[in-house]
This record gives structure tokens, sequence and C-alpha cells, in this order.
């Protein structure tokens, strides 16, 4: 609990919220929507779960507080039929490296950044871009929980700039009427939150 009563969660105990919402989805991603577009811009749905499948194997390390290398983005679909449940072990050591003691505390990577803030950027990357796939895939996604919404709310007004100048979020996009919290997050990342439905005027987004 903070000093207004309000239950605090570790980084470990969100991404695992996070990995059960994300899981089925990555499942339900067929091989024929592979070449299909996705709000963000630059990937399909196999480039798009291949940079995915790289957040979350480097940032096991991260976690462990050694070095990263985002340099190269493997191709783990291409001629592996196993890679969704591949994709769901990683998933499952991404969650047990940041429940270990002392992951989320000191500092962590290239960057040097506060360790827990480098763990809320890989809950953003397990949030958003299985919210990708989702819109993506044609697949129902419910959003992220509340504590991870106010985790994430949290990392990106701290990240924002600096990933905005790097092209890794867009400019805001228009939030729609009514949005919920997570929509609000959502567009302050780049997205349109209806992207690919009735109602989304945009199919561009960035990462």
């Amino acid at each position: 609990m903070d000093a207004n009563g309000v239950k605090t969660y570790g980084i470990g105990e969100l991404l695992a919220m996070a990995r059960e919402r994300a899981v089925p989805v990555v499942r339900g991603i067929p091989d024929e929507a592979l070449t299909a577009p996705t709000p963000c811009a630059e990937y399909d749905v196999k480039a798009l779960v291949n940079h995915l499948y790289q957040v979350i194997v480097q940032f096991q390390r991260l976690a462990a507080k050694e070095a990263s290398d985002f340099g190269d983005t493997p191709d783990r679909v291409t001629g592996n039929a196993g890679w969704r449940e591949g994709l769901a072990r990683e998933a499952d050591l991404l969650v047990a490296a940041w429940s270990a003691p002392g992951a989320e505390e000191g500092r962590t990577g290239g960057m040097d950044m506060p360790a827990r803030l480098v763990g809320s950027m890989a809950l953003l990357d397990l949030t958003v871009h299985v919210w990708d796939l989702a819109r993506a895939t044609g697949q129902d996604y419910a959003g992220a929980g509340e504590a991870v919404v106010a985790e994430l709310t949290g990392a990106v007004d701290t990240l924002a700039p600096t990933a905005r100048r790097m092209g890794v979020f867009g400019e805001p996009a228009p939030e729609p009427e009514g949005a919920s919290p997570f929509e609000r997050l959502l567009a302050r990342t780049g997205r349109d939150p209806h992207w690919g439905s009735l109602t989304g005027a945009s199919r561009e987004g960035r990462e």
C-alpha cells in the first residue's frame, strides 16, 4: 500500500496481468493474417510479432541488469510452427525475470535508466503491441486493467518527449469522446483507438 492506502504492484505482477491478456491474442493469430497491416505503419503482423518477441527476450536480460541487444530482430516466425507457444513461454520468463528480488531496483540498460521505468517499457510493449495485433487480426482485446493503465500512464508521461523525438511514439492522436483510460493511453502513443473498426478514420500509427 502507498501512503494513500492504494495497493501498489510490482512490475512482475503487472507483467503477469498483461501476459494473461496477451497470450490468447498471440495464440489466436492465424497464419493467413501474418501479412496484414497493423496500427504500427512500419510493421505487418509477422514483423510486429518478431519485434514483440525480441522485446520480450531482451527485457529479460535488462531485468537481470545484463546488456541487451536490439540491433537485429531475428525472424522467429518463418518456418517455425511453434512460434506462438514459444512467445508464450518467453512471456512467462519475462514475468519471472521482473518478479525476481531486486529486478526493479537500481538502474539498468544502455541508457542507465531507473529499472522500474525500464520494466514499465516492457509492460507498455506487452500491452500496446498486443492491442495492435488484436486489431490487425480481428480479435477482441479487453484492454488493460486499471493497475496496468495507471503504471503505463506515468511511464508514458516520462518517456513521451524522448520517444517522440526518436520516432517511437507518434504525435498524440485525437481522443474519442467518452474514451476509456486505456483508449486515452493509446492515443497518447500516437494510435487511433478506433483503428480497424468501422468508426476508425485512420489506419496509421507508430510503434
